[in-house]
């Protein structure tokens, strides 16, 4: 039977972070973001970006956590960063102190399509959440693609919210509507759980 663990992504994780991050946004993401731009994704950019983040972060509240599936091998299947709020966060025009100090900020969820539906989504978000209360983060936030309705429904399904914010992004002149999704996180990991039932 298959298991399986979240853990802080490694250095030597860098580029399958990266294949992963690929194969995700290639099917997930087919008919949001153009084609072109999808095939011409540089993966070895992407991996010195996820080596980076994960070697340099710009704090100790900014983290890379990884899914792994565990069977006869272990794979990594999923990834998950994040830190506390910045102006990437914010919406057009929002003002810096619309996004307190205290708000999390999640920049990429990703499980990749062949694992998904097998826990792994929900186990990096409750490690997110547990790294988050841990640095006394009492709020987070999550852009996701309007037409994204797989992120908006998984994160919808764990008490995630539309806090009415939007933004369109510039993709190869192809503006792409985002909308921003926030959560209250609990207190405890007790009340986390009970909100789950």
């Amino acid at each position: 039977m298959a298991a399986g663990y979240v853990r802080p992504a490694r250095p030597e994780d860098a580029g399958e972070i990266a294949r992963i991050q690929l194969a995700t946004w290639r099917v997930a993401y087919r008919r949001i973001l153009p084609r072109h731009v999808l095939d011409n994704l540089d993966e070895a950019y992407l991996a010195r970006r996820w080596g980076a983040a994960v070697q340099e972060p710009p704090s100790g509240a900014h983290r890379v956590l990884v899914a792994v599936e565990q069977a006869a091998q272990s794979y990594l299947v999923g990834f998950v960063a994040s830190g506390p709020a910045d102006a990437d966060a914010l919406a057009p025009d929002e003002p810096a102190e619309a996004l307190a100090s205290g708000v999390a900020a999640v920049t990429d969820l990703l499980v990749e399509p062949r694992w998904g539906r097998r826990g792994h989504g929900s186990r990096l978000l409750a490690a997110a959440v547990d790294h988050w209360r841990a640095d006394g983060l009492t709020r987070a936030v999550a852009w996701a693609f309007d037409a994204d309705a797989a992120t908006r429904n998984f994160l919808g399904s764990t008490g995630w919210e539309p806090d009415g914010a939007s933004r369109a992004l510039d993709v190869d002149d192809m503006l792409v509507p985002q909308i921003r999704l926030h959560v209250a996180i609990p207190e405890t990991a007790e009340e986390n759980s009970s909100a789950d039932r």
